[in-house]
């Protein structure tokens, strides 16, 4: 159990549909990595659109199907935690963006009892 309540981090990391890591989707393994570190928990989020460093546009409009849409991997746990995972983070990137920012958590519990 966690006991994740007040003060936190939020680190949200923006990768591409098509990065891999080891050959298998980038976004799995940054999951796998979060959990294997015991962090409180992770969301992978699917976009519609959005373009990065390099400008180039990515959608799911049926005029421009890309089929490298962006992803976003979101973990809330403690500043300390999420610093002690970045440097490895960072060498299963080859591009994308990593935030940080503080957030106030206001629940966390399993729905089971």
């Amino acid at each position: 159990m966690h006991g994740l309540t007040g003060e936190g981090t939020l680190m949200r990391i923006h990768i591409g549909e098509r990065d891999k890591h080891e050959g298998k989707p980038l976004y799995a393994a940054l999951v796998e990595l979060l959990r294997s570190r015991g962090l409180a928990g992770a969301t992978v989020t699917r976009a519609i659109m959005g373009f990065g460093a390099t400008a180039r546009l990515h959608t799911d409009s049926v005029l421009r199907l890309s089929l490298d849409l962006p992803i976003v991997v979101e973990c809330v746990d403690a500043e300390e935690k999420l610093q002690a995972v970045l440097p490895d983070i960072d060498a299963m990137m080859g591009g994308g963006l990593i935030t940080l920012e503080r957030v106030r958590v206001i629940a966390y519990r399993s729905r089971q009892p």
